[in-house]
């Protein structure tokens, strides 16, 4: 009997009755004939938990054959969480775990200094079945904004079992910026990152140091959202796979929590890690209902030229560094992160709140209490490189298949992908780029009423222009970025800088510039940021050449994403 592919069954079984032969929208705790998919638990106060904010995990230093590096060492666990207000039923949840201690979500938190080399073993520990959603559990650890080498990009197919480890290596060689690691199982992601495997990841040089707010000041949020039964579980209902949307808004983990603050300039890190939603996000005094003067200083790939603005929108998986002048502000004042929403998502009674601010005091510490622009030393590239220094235009279009319900790159799913030993690419024609070298990406949203965080692995880019939708670049978009959103039916154009992933890494030390020359390739992924579309099938990958151009599709080749380095 010829075995079926997802995509067979998912013609066989059809696409509206919200819950697929293949388990891919089981809900839980509600049945598909829900009229309306909101939780069921009782809903948690606003502004009545203290925002929890994570210290950085302390590595180990060591020593190899190739030099120093740090060892840090998390394990991916299974845990019951007080996710709800005390007196609530608790929550299942997956997290990481540090040395010694239970999983939190989101994870420990990782700073590195540029130029650093890390190891990063990871420890599956979770249970074989997933005890709410059901599906075999396999992990995949993504850095996200890192140039990594394929093998240790948390490739989809890449993956860990439960009772096995993986040492992951990162050179760290980009500049300052705000990453984040999450899960990237193939066809699990959604469930895997929803059930609170995810975390941030910061890398620093001097520059940032001495300008951008530090300690105290410099507050990493990770803002999602969620639903539960009635028994505390999560429930998962991401609408016949268009998205999944939460009633419950968390930042670190926390329903709607609040945090004391005085009054002087912080940085907030926001990382959108919500599975559909995207966000308009504003600062308000609440006294005034004036917007809080707020700078965005930073994109994914780093710092850009300041930017004042009264709102951004935040799709998921993007980071946005803002400063915020709460020197503005009254003793006693309270300021609120609002969500005024955008097009194509669900909203319920308190989706428009995320954060409140208490101004408590008068700033104890007068470092780091400006707006500073950084010089152009200290800008990525890729904002300066002129777009005729792009070798060719690389068409992308964003697809959807209304026969199997799949959402599509170029035509493609990742079961393609696979069926072809993993060796076929979004756009095949002439020859592949080499690390470095800069393309135009044109992509354009084909697939109807949604809008795609679109996600490139390896690369930084910068957005040249938009066509229909926003109808220009924001400007809270003009730093370097890996997730740009494409809105619906609209075309954007960037300039995609291919990264240099050192080679040798960690087999020796590289040569060029900053430890990476990237001289051998490979894979890698690129995919919509909605999880349910990833998921369901938004999923390809492009090829990047040797630096001397050529291209070895091997299985043997030493970064291939799936056997140079698979987990023991």
């Amino acid at each position: 009997m010829t075995e079926l592919t997802r995509r067979d069954v998912l013609k066989i079984g059809g696409v509206g009755a919200g819950v697929t032969a293949l388990g891919l929208t089981v809900p839980l705790g509600e049945s598909a004939g829900t009229a309306d998919w909101i939780s069921t638990s009782p809903k948690p106060a606003r502004f009545a938990r203290r925002l929890p904010v994570p210290e950085p995990l302390t590595p180990t230093p060591m020593t190899d054959e190739h030099g120093d590096f740090l060892h840090y060492e998390i394990t991916q666990r299974s845990a019951s969480a007080q996710v709800l207000d005390a007196g609530a039923p608790r929550t299942t949840v997956f997290g990481y775990a540090a040395p010694g201690a239970g999983p939190t979500v989101p994870g420990p938190l990782i700073k590195v200094d540029q130029h650093t080399r890390v190891r990063l073993r990871v420890v599956n520990d979770l249970p074989p079945v997933h005890p709410t959603f059901g599906y075999a559990v396999a992990t995949s650890v993504h850095l996200h904004g890192s140039a990594s080498l394929p093998q240790y990009d948390g490739y989809a197919d890449d993956v860990t079992r439960p009772g096995h480890q993986k040492d992951y290596w990162y050179p760290n060689h980009q500049g300052p910026r705000t990453l984040w690691y999450h899960d990237h199982g193939a066809h699990q992601t959604a469930w895997n990152v929803y059930s609170g495997m995810l975390a941030q990841y910061h890398l620093q040089n001097p520059w940032e140091k001495e300008n951008l707010p530090q300690g105290r000041y410099d507050v990493p949020l990770v803002v999602s959202d969620a639903m539960f039964a009635k028994d505390g579980s999560l429930a998962y209902m991401d609408r016949d796979r268009s998205g999944l949307y939460g009633d419950v808004v968390t930042v670190n983990g926390v329903p709607w929590p609040y945090l004391d603050v005085e009054r002087r300039f912080y940085r907030f890190r926001i990382l959108l890690a919500t599975l559909s939603r995207s966000m308009n996000l504003r600062f308000v005094n609440t006294r005034t209902n004036a917007v809080v003067p707020t700078y965005v200083v930073a994109t994914d790939g780093g710092v850009m030229t300041p930017q004042q603005v009264t709102n951004w929108r935040h799709a998921g998986a993007e980071r946005y560094e803002v400063m915020l002048d709460l020197g503005s502000c009254r003793v006693g004042d309270r300021v609120e992160l609002r969500n005024t929403s955008n097009k194509n998502n669900v909203d319920y009674l308190h989706t428009n709140k995320v954060l409140q601010l208490r101004v408590t005091g008068e700033p104890t510490d007068t470092r780091w209490n400006a707006v500073v622009a950084p010089p152009a030393s200290e800008l990525h590239p890729v904002m300066s490189i002129p777009e005729s220094a792009s070798r060719r235009v690389r068409d992308i279009d964003l697809e959807h298949d209304d026969v199997t319900n799949e959402f599509l790159i170029n035509g493609m799913s990742w079961d393609d992908v696979v069926a072809r030993d993993w060796n076929l690419f979004v756009d095949e024609r002439g020859t592949p780029p080499r690390p470095g070298e800069v393309e135009v990406w044109r992509i354009e949203n084909k697939s109807g009423g949604w809008f795609h965080p679109l996600h490139i692995h390896l690369v930084d880019f910068r957005l040249l222009r938009r066509r229909g939708g926003a109808g220009r670049v924001q400007p809270w978009e003009r730093g370097p970025k890996d997730v740009v959103y494409v809105g619906e039916g609209e075309i954007v154009e960037v300039l995609v800088q291919y990264g240099m992933a050192p080679s040798q890494y960690p087999d020796g030390r590289s040569t060029g510039p900053a430890g990476a020359t990237g001289d051998r390739g490979g894979r890698y992924m690129i995919h919509c940021h909605n999880l349910a579309h990833e998921d369901h099938d938004m999923m390809g990958q492009f090829l990047v050449a040797a630096a001397d151009g050529s291209v070895d599709l091997s299985s043997t080749h030493p970064n291939h994403p799936v056997f140079a380095a698979p987990a023991t």
